[in-house]
């Protein structure tokens, strides 16, 4: 009786699940609009854009941690504060899935656990099977730079590195093809896993985590060319723009306190190198969507590309994350799964959904510990609403975010609302107007109910 039970719970899942297998790949501090199938003109990304046409979209996602080891943590158990709850890997080994990591899932420093090959952060009951991707990072032989100290230089010797308060302004690039670059070295194993996979019975949940485009900023050279620094943009940014923000959105990571706004076109360097090394990451997501269409496994494999947070590349003179911006807090978000159509979802979604989203795929129940929602009904019809509001956390508050409307909460009280009909860059801090009260009232009050609601 047993034996049977077990054989009908297997057979159960067959019949309802919607997918064999999950892949699911993160990219490490990836800006939505640093891509082409989000609006991006110069950033050359066809690969990710490709499986942006053969699944769905989505414009409006956002990560509930803005830094890497908070949003890593919430996503990878679907909480909004991951602490130790059941995580995906532990799930789908649960269920009888095998449960892979190449690269970075869970947090690693870059460089700090890169140049050594060190799990970091890991969480090792996640997996059957793990692989670290190391790389010489800002050691790597070539033209090196360190933009907001104005440092160009071949030699190895005094290069910042890890835990240096520079590091987050260095590009790298040399004369080679990026084999030796971890993102090369995580596609390679991940397309040596796919083959066994595609030989072995049992499904599997594939986590392949791309560190690019997070500094320090090394590719071949080649990929450098396609940038020429001097036809890069910079963000435009008004006169006194800090005046309406209050203190807490002021980050420390801005122009001033580095020292690059004295070199705009180092500036646009950031932006080159930035770029450089997306077009490199999405080069390596391609090689592996080519073998997942070589060995026929799209046929029944869900892909999922992401990233942990955004990123800051000078908008409001800021750099980097850890704010409640919206290009901190909005993410790149794909769902290719099989037998959905392809679309573009303008729903308000969650990194915390993606767990139960995989589940439901795959005919998994749902873990009670989980507080997303599904996004399956978005990809039977992308025009379907999931959420409403979206929430983001920093230590120093809180952003809600609606379908035209971005709010922030700081623990000292002090708040911003902006109107993102009407600007989207967040220019005009609204929390003080009287003509908006009613607004701020009501944002007030929803922030306050999801706050409830997750606890």
């Amino acid at each position: 009786m047993k034996s049977f039970c077990i054989i009908l719970f297997f057979t159960s899942i067959s019949i309802f699940a919607k997918t064999s297998n999950i892949l699911l790949v993160v990219s490490d501090d990836l800006k939505a609009d640093a891509l082409g199938c989000y609006g991006n003109t110069l950033a050359k990304t066809p690969n990710i854009d490709r499986l942006a046409k053969m699944g769905v979209i989505y414009d409006n996602a956002y990560c509930q941690g803005t830094v890497c080891a908070p949003s890593r943590a919430s996503f990878m158990r679907g909480r909004y504060f991951g602490k130790n709850e059941i995580t995906w890997g532990e799930h789908f080994l649960n269920h009888n899935f095998s449960s892979t990591r190449v690269g970075k899932i869970f947090h690693m420093r870059v460089p700090g656990d890169i140049i050594p090959g060190t799990d970091g952060q890991d969480i090792p009951e996640s997996w059957s099977e793990k692989y670290n991707s190391p790389g010489l990072e800002a050691h790597t032989p070539g033209n090196y730079a360190c933009l907001n100290l104005n440092k160009f230089t071949s030699e190895l010797e005094g290069r910042e590195s890890t835990r240096m308060p520079n590091r987050m302004f260095v590009t790298v690039d040399y004369e080679g093809d990026g084999s030796d670059q971890p993102d090369w070295k995580t596609a390679t194993k991940s397309i040596e896993l796919l083959h066994k996979f595609k030989k072995q019975k049992q499904p599997f949940f594939l986590a392949t985590g791309f560190i690019r485009p997070h500094y320090p900023n090394v590719a071949p050279i080649q990929y450098f060319e396609h940038y020429p620094f001097r036809k890069m943009v910079l963000p435009f940014v008004p006169a006194n723009d800090w005046n309406d923000m209050p203190a807490n959105a002021i980050s420390r990571s801005n122009s001033a306190n580095y020292g690059i706004d004295r070199f705009p076109d180092n500036q646009k360097r950031m932006w080159a190198g930035y770029l450089a090394t997306v077009t490199f990451m999405d080069e390596q997501l391609g090689r592996i969507l080519n073998t997942l269409e070589e060995l026929k496994l799209d046929k029944t494999t869900t892909v999922i590309f992401t990233s942990d947070h955004g990123y800051l590349l000078g908008e409001h003179h800021f750099w980097q994350k850890g704010n409640l911006r919206e290009e901190v807090t909005r993410v790149p978000l794909i769902i290719r799964a099989p037998t959905y159509k392809y679309g573009r979802s303008s729903s308000l979604v969650e990194l915390v959904d993606l767990f139960p989203t995989a589940c439901e795929l795959t005919g998994l129940p749902v873990p009670d510990s989980v507080q997303g929602k599904s996004l399956v009904p978005t990809l039977d019809d992308p025009k379907r609403t999931i959420k409403n509001t979206a929430l983001s956390f920093i230590p120093k508050g809180t952003s809600l975010r609606t379908k035209n409307w971005s709010y922030m909460k700081y623990k000292d009280g002090t708040e911003e609302l902006y109107n993102m009909k009407t600007d989207y860059k967040q220019f005009n801090n609204l929390s003080k107007s009287k003509e908006n009260l009613a607004q701020l009232l009501r944002h007030r009050k929803l922030m306050e109910e999801r706050k409830v609601a997750i606890r």
